[in-house]
């Protein structure tokens, strides 16, 4: 589950991460009224941030600098309401619903540092560099020698070690004026560091860590902050469930958490519903293997009901870009008479008016294929998942 840059910053204060001071608005005249508090406490500069779950906010022009509250009133009604285009939204963009007004702190040095979870060590593995404030992607791709990749043992947990690591790495404490950055880089990483963990959360991303001030005043401070959690771990943090932004996320997707379905849109052109998200994956795969392109990831789930299975495809044929639909159901724990009676019911309630190709094996194989061939709908059976993948393929191309 994603959250917002302030809901990241608020919970990162309570946590003792340090991060600028801030208010969440979501209108213009909220704006004015956080830049006139941030001002009260002594901000000369503030930045009007677009909130959404995506990166690239500023080059896409969702990220402003303003003098005074009345500027930052105006900034915000320019950026409340419009669609933001960045490289992880796609092309229709996404709508501005909130902003966050935050004291401006320019930055004297700027750096990255991540904590992802590792499932290869299965702990927490740290990214660093001194090149923050543009996209680790790229750095990666080009400049690899920049970036520090260093895992956390979890039987010993942070130490004082690998803050020193990390403050080599980016050239923290190389001087007698910034030899107390690396005190307050270690209380910064050893306080994110059980906040990883507390909060079971899959990614936590600074860019930019940056250094403001000058000399002895100087300090770290988290400029922005990306964090990702456990979708299976939410049951334990209500905290974290309730920040949970559903205008942020694919309605389609919205509707399958509903029941506990695991679907991802994608741009492709045939629906999927598979169970096991291995399958789920290789079906995809066959199917761009033969030439076509999956609209989703749907896996029903190894005990899925024909009532979910209803809702399953009602999902995606929902998706205007669906123009033929691929069921293909390994019966283990889910038996094919189960998924035979939710697709035809789906069928009928639906009306479906794309091509639909059903591969049905394992339990009750037989009933389940003999139910489709009783229903009277137009369902094209196949005898294996490359058949049915090349007769999905086949009739979406006509």
């Amino acid at each position: 589950m994603k959250i917002h840059e302030h809901q990241a910053k608020e919970l990162f204060a309570k946590a003792g991460v340090a991060v600028p001071r801030g208010i969440v608005a979501f209108t213009a005249d909220d704006a004015e009224k956080a830049a006139a508090a941030l001002k009260g406490q002594g901000a000369k500069l503030f930045v009007v941030k677009a909130q959404i779950h995506a990166g690239g906010r500023g080059k896409g022009g969702g990220v402003k600098l303003a003098k005074t509250p009345e500027e930052v009133k105006t900034l915000a009604s320019s950026i409340l309401g419009m669609m933001l285009k960045t490289h992880q939204t796609g092309p229709e963009g996404q709508k501005v619903k909130r902003l966050w007004i935050e004291e401006g702190t320019p930055p004297k040095k700027e750096m990255y540092l991540s904590m992802i979870l590792d499932r290869a060590t299965q702990g927490v593995t740290i990214l660093a560099s001194a090149e923050g404030g543009m996209e680790i992607e790229e750095l990666a791709h080009n400049s690899p020698e920049k970036i520090l990749t260093m895992p956390v043992e979890p039987a010993s947990g942070w130490s004082a070690f690998y803050t020193r690591r990390i403050a080599a790495f980016l050239g923290i404490g190389q001087s007698e004026t910034d030899a107390h950055l690396v005190k307050q880089l270690d209380l910064f990483c050893t306080n994110l560091y059980k906040f990883f963990w507390d909060k079971d959360c899959s990614i936590v991303e600074i860019n930019p860590l940056a250094v403001v001030g000058e000399g002895a005043e100087s300090r770290l401070i988290a400029l922005d902050a990306k964090v990702n959690f456990d979708d299976n771990a939410l049951g334990r943090h209500n905290d974290v469930r309730e920040l949970r932004d559903l205008d942020e996320e694919d309605p389609s997707e919205v509707e399958a958490s509903k029941w506990d379905l695991n679907f991802i849109k994608l741009d492709g052109t045939i629906g999927c519903m598979v169970n096991g998200a291995g399958l789920a994956m290789a079906t995809m795969d066959i199917i761009q293997h033969y030439g076509g392109s999956p609209a989703n990831f749907l896996d029903v789930g190894g005990g899925a009901t024909a009532e979910k299975v209803r809702e399953a495809f009602k999902i995606i044929t929902k998706d205007p870009n669906v123009k033929g639909i691929f069921v293909n159901i390994f019966g283990g724990i889910m038996k094919c008479d189960t998924i035979a009676e939710g697709v035809i019911s789906a069928t009928k309630e639906v009306g479906l008016k794309v091509p639909l190709v059903v591969r049905l094996e394992g339990t009750n194989v037989d009933k389940g294929r003999e139910m489709l061939a009783k229903s009277g709908l137009n369902i094209t059976s196949a005898s294996s998942m490359a058949d049915g993948a090349q007769k999905i393929v086949k009739e979406t191309s006509k």
